[in-house]
C-alpha cells in the first residue's frame, strides 16, 4: 500500500466492512483513551495536542490526496477514504475533562463514547450545511462535511459533559 492510500484509508481501516466511516472514526478515540492511561494527570493537555495532531494529519491527507483517492476508488467521496472521519472525530474529543469525575478509565471511556456517538450521528445525518458542502471539489468536498459534523458533535459533547454529568 503506497503512502497516499495508507493515509486516505487510515492504515487500511477504510477497507474494512461494514461501516468504514465508523472504523475510520476510531483512531482518535483509541488514542485519547490510551493517552489518558499513560499521561500524568497534570499533563493532560498533551492528550489534546496529540488528538489535534491526528486530526490535522487526517485533514491534510484529505486535502492533499483527496483527488487521488477519488480517482483511485472511482467515485466522489469514496467510502474507503476515512481520513476525513478521523479528522472530524478528533474535534469533539478536544477540551474534554479527561481524568476528572472519578478519574478512572470508565469516566474517560464515557467521555470518549459520548464524543464518538455524537460524531457518528452528525456524520451520518449531515445536517445543514454539512450535506450541501460536499459539493466542494476533491479533498475539501471529502473533508468539509466531517469537520462540520465534528463541530456539531463537539457542541453536543461539551453540553452533555458540562451540563448533565
Amino acid at each position: 500500500m503506497n503512502g497516499p492510500r495508507l493515509v486516505l484509508t487510515m492504515g487500511g481501516l477504510g477497507l474494512l466492512r461494514p461501516a468504514p466511516g465508523t472504523w475510520g472514526s476510531l483512531p482518535p478515540v483509541v488514542l485519547a483513551l490510551a493517552l489518558t492511561l499513560v499521561v500524568d494527570p497534570s499533563q493532560r493537555w498533551t492528550v489534546d495536542v496529540c488528538i489535534a495532531m491526528m486530526g490535522l494529519t487526517g485533514a491534510i491527507g484529505c486535502i492533499r490526496f483527496g483527488a487521488l483517492g477519488e480517482e483511485l476508488f472511482g467515485r466522489k467521496d469514496p467510502p474507503q477514504v476515512v481520513a476525513d472521519e478521523t479528522a472530524g472525530q478528533a474535534i469533539p474529543l478536544l477540551l474534554l475533562p479527561w481524568g476528572l469525575g472519578d478519574g478512572s478509565l470508565g469516566w474517560n471511556a464515557m467521555l470518549a463514547g459520548i464524543a464518538f456517538a455524537s460524531f457518528r450521528v452528525f456524520d451520518i445525518l449531515k445536517p445543514p450545511p454539512a450535506g450541501g458542502i460536499q459539493r466542494l471539489r476533491s479533498g475539501w468536498g471529502i473533508l468539509a462535511d466531517d469537520l462540520i459534523a465534528g463541530v456539531y458533535a463537539m457542541v453536543v459533547t461539551q453540553a452533555v459533559v458540562r451540563l448533565v454529568l
